[in-house]
């Protein structure tokens, strides 16, 4: 039986104010760029940029 290969894996968005991780999101392996959303952070109290980091 052939093994599944994982074509995703798992990342961490922090917020770009005050460097909290927050978030937790799966990215597709081909993708090269970071990915950046504008989430809400409950420390800041407001919706600020979260970007990829390193797990």
């Amino acid at each position: 039986m052939a093994e599944k290969k994982k074509k995703t894996i798992l990342i961490r968005l922090k917020c770009s104010e005050c460097q909290r991780v927050n978030y937790y999101k799966y990215k597709n392996k081909a993708l090269d760029k970071k990915l950046e959303f504008k989430k809400y952070c409950k420390w800041c109290k407001k919706h600020t940029t979260h970007k990829e980091s390193k797990k």
